[in-house]
């Protein structure tokens, strides 16, 4: 199924004090955020998350890490078993193992609107490297640097990556990562936001300056209610938690939100509230009281 609808929902109205109602469902980003710095879930988090699955709270993970990267939390998927991929653009139903997972939701970048990203970034930072992620695929400019334990697909300029002819061309693109060597990352975030305007969602998950573009209206934020509202769920009854940019909609949208103790200053403006670090189990640790409280 493939979706790029605007979905208004993701702007939060508070009606309801969110509390005064009980959680329903945590949503929580994983790197610099659930996972520790050397990307392991720790005991106590994975006993929290275990016990609010039994206590009926869904645990969703928003994730901007593509889904053939969810193998560190492929363990720890309860009932429902699915994942928010890609900054929002794929939902992932988890079941099947890394390798095996099945896409159930797909807000793809529409191939239009990924030339005119790469076109202005490029003219307003020259420079920039970029790499295509889509639903299976990943290709990259032969200048884009290694950054993962990965071998691309085809190497050739994004705009070639992009052309209705080039390899992959049938899968729906995910998201672009754009990488500049000397550019500030906040102020790179900043100047390709100018420069791209409405033709795409830009955001930034990295610590050095590599930004993410996705489609117009999609975020971690937007896909999470549209997960909600399937559910009946609103975003009152929704407690997140994220440490960088890209969970600043999310933070914004919850009823209740936490930013780490070692979050980006925006996700700390952004968030209802605040718990320790992620190597300090700061997930755990909110949810170990909201249980607590429902006792």
């Amino acid at each position: 199924m493939r979706e790029n609808d605007p979905v208004t929902s993701a702007t939060r109205q508070p009606v309801t004090p969110a509390a005064a109602l009980p959680p329903r469902l945590i949503a929580t980003d994983l790197d610099g955020t659930l996972l520790r710095d050397d990307k392991s879930v720790s005991d106590r988090t994975v006993a929290a998350l275990a016990a609010a699955e039994e206590a009926g709270i869904e645990v969703f993970f928003v994730t901007g890490r593509p889904a053939r990267w969810m193998d560190v939390v492929s363990d720890h998927v309860h009932g429902h078993g699915l994942a928010i991929c890609g900054n929002g653009a794929a939902v992932v139903d988890l079941h099947g193992g890394p390798g095996a997972h099945r896409f159930v939701k797909v807000r793809e970048l529409a191939r239009d609107n990924a030339l005119d990203a790469v076109r202005l970034l490029r003219e307003a930072a020259p420079g920039t490297m970029y790499a295509i992620e889509q639903t299976y695929g990943f290709y990259q400019e032969p200048e884009y640097p290694k950054m993962h334990m990965e071998v691309p697909d085809h190497l050739a300029p994004a705009e070639l990556l992009l052309a209705p002819d080039a390899p992959g061309a049938d899968e729906p693109v995910l998201k672009i990562l754009a990488f500049h060597p000397t550019i500030d990352p906040d102020a790179f975030l900043t100047l390709a936001r100018l420069a791209i305007g409405d033709r795409a969602n830009v955001t930034r998950s990295s610590p050095s300056a590599l930004l993410e573009i996705s489609g117009p209206d999609v975020s971690k934020a937007s896909t999470l209610a549209l997960c909600c509202a399937e559910r009946g769920i609103s975003h009152e009854e929704v407690v997140a938690f994220g440490d960088m940019p890209n969970d600043v909609e999310m933070l914004t949208w919850a009823g209740r939100s936490y930013a780490m103790g070692n979050a980006h200053p925006d996700v700390l403006a952004a968030a209802s509230g605040r718990t320790a670090a992620n190597n300090e189990d700061g997930v755990a640790l909110v949810i170990e009281r909201l249980l607590t409280e429902r006792a």
